[in-house]
């Protein structure tokens, strides 16, 4: 039997500044991160503050579409 869909799902978090800025700036490319997050819980898109290795900070990263 094929299992039901749980309430954790696979997240994409992409940093903010490095797409407001754009990619042709002093920033190579964009950082993302891959993580869960209960869907029940958290219905809206998930914030985090994690670091950019292209900015050399810690800056927000937004959740994004697959």
């Amino acid at each position: 039997m094929a299992k039901s869909k749980g309430a954790r799902v696979i997240v994409l978090l992409e940093c903010t500044s490095c797409v407001r800025n754009g990619l042709n700036k002093k920033s190579p490319g964009i950082s993302r991160y891959i993580t869960q997050k209960n869907r029940h819980n958290t219905p809206g898109r998930l914030e985090l503050r994690k670091f950019c290795s292209y900015c050399h900070k810690h800056t927000i990263h937004g959740e994004i579409k697959k």
